[in-house]
């Protein structure tokens, strides 16, 4: 029998640690790239973190391979300190599985996602009506 999605997430964050909302924010303060992978009706329906890189889930590895031609500006090295957030901190997990798998060593997530991100009253840009846009590539293009 298969594991359960429950245990699998288990098992995949068994390998690195996840950080708390204030955590995060401390990261980004020193360096480390926030991912916003959320889907654009939730971050047009919630607002966005300030300072965050937007990337869709589908583009993500593409986005942040320092080697790739549509990387973002900030994708300069695979030792990159990156915090994945997603909106509950579910899918962020797959994500971080796949960039470590591409050569990301400091990659992790944030445990809880964006709603535990605004919980902990963090800064949020609140939606203004303009459906938000993903952060461009180096190529300036879609991929």
């Amino acid at each position: 029998m298969a594991p359960s999605l429950d245990a699998h997430l288990a098992a995949l964050r068994s390998t690195y640690r996840r950080l708390g909302p204030a955590e995060a924010a401390a990261a980004a303060e020193g360096g480390a790239l926030l991912v916003d992978i959320r889907y654009g009706a939730l971050r047009d329906r919630d607002g966005t973190i300030p300072g965050a890189a937007v990337v869709e889930r589908n583009e993500l590895e593409w986005r942040l391979d320092p080697q790739g031609s549509h990387r973002l500006p900030e994708a300069v090295s695979y030792e990159l300190p990156v915090v994945v957030i997603c909106n509950e901190g579910y899918a962020s997990t797959l994500a971080v599985a796949s960039l470590r798998a591409l050569g990301l060593t400091a990659v992790t997530d944030l445990a809880g996602g964006f709603q535990a991100w605004r919980a902990a009253a963090l800064p949020v840009t609140p939606p203004d009506g303009t459906p938000t846009r993903p952060s461009p590539s180096i190529a300036g293009a879609g991929h």
